[in-house]
């Protein structure tokens, strides 16, 4: 069925609410593993059409924030998820209580009873109104952003649309779009204060109810965190700011010479890879996404099969447009089995990393379409993150049909994005701890914590007098996973480390990356992020051979392929 043929009809949730809780009863009662297993995949059915509706509404709703039916519907969603949660999750408890757990492990997977485990950590119905008032406060922070109306040179742009002009070669050019782009950002940033103050004031408040010294144990329950923690984390940012940081600022002092400058350098210069312009994709979107249809059809005859499903079936919006929520991402409607990608095309190369990076995630979901539970689908998300950045790298072998002359181009700046990304995401990850550990802190004190930990982590960067939104330590204010998705970032440097991997492989051997990629991708969620990695025979991105190995690699490609 095509996307537009998808008839919404808003879900009957009080009808829900009492189908779980009869659903608990009848599996609390049941006599054999049978008749609890029927229960179970009733349940599944259910959820599966209920939260299909609510994808479908929220895609709609991005689709055209200005929509005022979906704006309506959005704003239902947001108000009864926490209440329908508290039902769903009666029905959780019933499952891990069942006498039947041990015959549901051996017939399915254990990870099922670990995740839900860690998902009835999160939820009590003590803050169904802080989770209400967060899903409110995240829905306005989007709508913001997708509000923005930014005149230059004569136009009016949103601010994916102004991209391509904060990477003109021309550097007055340039410095002007990003002077264009503070200065919207500055007249909302007392807005964008409020929003944050408010949601971390929420968020530690739900930590505490939950019985949290505050909210950085429910951040990472939240994140299905079930095979590392915050020890983790913390020693893998150190390590980057070891190994990764002093490559990333080679990097740069490389950029800084071809475009006759110095390190330190500002956001317009940083925003650059060569002087005569960066890579950009060749033709027209219809083009970009042609050659994606190659590129699949070309990879393996799965890859083939899942392109012309999601191209037929309308399973791609990508044009930017006013009015349009900003970003890009992939999601699913189970019901349907049917991923949905959705982007804003700017004309840099974003354009083509949609059609590796979501549709990686996209590819991912497809083949785990047929596993049982529906919940073991998915792994958890920085596993998730390794199928796309690493689908990115497989695409390189198209980089001709997708940039015509700046191929080459392309997989340069491809490969030292990568690398110089890694110290950006984990300052994002490191500021977000400091500011849960730290929840009264005013707006100040959170714009002097990130100029702070940007000198450790992008000590190439410099704040820039005239702009003053980005000057004053405000530049975190852009990163919507800092208010829609706390502590997710860190998921995208984990699987940039073991992206690099199959970077390094595909430079030898193609058949054993794709191979090693499957590997990875058929078991879905029934591993976690380091068994995936282990059955696949990667390493694991917490060690140096994950991290500084083969960070290393790279630098020494690009260092001996500077164009």
């Amino acid at each position: 069925m095509k996307f537009s043929e998808i008839e919404y009809s808003r879900p009957d949730v009080e009808a829900a609410k009492e189908f779980f809780s009869d659903a608990a009863r009848r599996l609390a009662a049941a006599e054999s593993f049978e008749e609890a297993e029927r229960i179970y995949f009733e349940v599944e059915d259910r959820s599966a059409r209920v939260s299909s509706m609510f994808t479908v509404a929220s895609i709609r709703h991005d689709i055209d924030t200005r929509d005022a039916f979906y704006d309506g519907e959005a704003a239902f969603i947001d108000a009864v998820s926490p209440e329908l949660r508290e039902y769903a999750l009666a029905f959780d408890r019933a499952m891990l209580a069942s006498p039947f757990r041990a015959e549901f492990e051996r017939k399915y997977n254990r990870l099922m009873f670990l995740n839900t485990e860690i998902g009835l950590r999160c939820f009590s119905s003590e803050i169904v109104p802080e989770l209400q008032r967060e899903n409110a406060l995240t829905t306005e922070y989007s709508k913001l952003l997708a509000s923005a109306q930014i005149h230059f040179e004569g136009g009016v742009y949103t601010l994916s649309q102004l991209t391509p002009f904060k990477q003109d070669k021309n550097p007055g050019r340039r410095r002007a779009a990003w002077a264009a782009e503070d200065a919207w950002y500055g007249e909302h940033a007392g807005r964008l204060d409020a929003i944050y103050s408010e949601l971390v004031g929420l968020r530690d408040a739900m930590g505490r109810k939950l019985g949290h010294e505050g909210f950085i144990p429910l951040g990472y329950d939240r994140m299905q965190r079930n095979c590392y923690d915050a020890r983790d984390v913390e020693a893998f940012r150190a390590a980057v700011r070891e190994h990764i940081v002093p490559i990333a600022e080679e990097i740069y002092a490389r950029v800084a010479e071809r475009l006759g400058a110095s390190l330190p350098m500002g956001y317009a210069d940083c925003a650059m890879w060569f002087a005569d312009g960066n890579a950009r994709p060749c033709g027209t979107p219809e083009d970009i996404l042609s050659a994606g249809r190659d590129f699949y059809h070309a990879l393996s005859a799965e890859t083939a099969e899942f392109i012309d499903f999601m191209l037929e079936n309308e399973l791609f919006d990508v044009l930017s447009r006013p009015g349009k929520a900003g970003g890009g991402y992939c999601t699913t409607m189970d019901a349907f089995k049917a991923p949905f990608i959705f982007a804003n095309f700017n004309g840099t190369s974003g354009d083509v990393e949609v059609i590796t990076h979501e549709a990686g995630h996209a590819f991912a979901s497809y083949v785990a379409r047929d596993i049982e539970p529906a919940e073991s689908r998915s792994p958890s998300l920085e596993a998730c993150e390794v199928h796309s950045m690493s689908m990115e790298f497989f695409g390189e072998s198209r980089a001709e049909s997708f940039f015509g002359a700046d191929a080459e181009k392309f997989r340069w700046q491809h490969l030292a994005d990568a690398l110089t990304f890694i110290p950006y995401g984990t300052l994002v990850d490191h500021f977000q701890h400091e500011c849960y550990a730290n929840p009264g802190w005013t707006p100040d004190e959170r714009n002097e914590c990130w100029l702070r930990l940007q000198k450790s982590y992008m000590p190439w960067l410099k704040p820039e007098e005239g702009l003053g939104f980005y000057s004053s330590g405000r530049a975190w204010q852009r990163q919507r996973h800092i208010y829609e998705y706390p502590f997710y970032y860190i998921d995208y440097c984990l699987a940039q480390a073991v992206s690099l991997q199959f970077w390094a492989l595909l430079r030898s051997d193609r058949a054993a990356a794709w191979e090693k990629y499957m590997a990875y991708t058929r078991p879905a969620g029934t591993m976690t992020f380091r068994e995936l990695i282990a059955h696949a025979g990667l390493a694991d991105p917490f060690t140096d051979e994950g991290l500084a190995a083969v960070a290393k690699e790279a630098r020494a490609w690009l260092a001996e392929n500077s164009l």
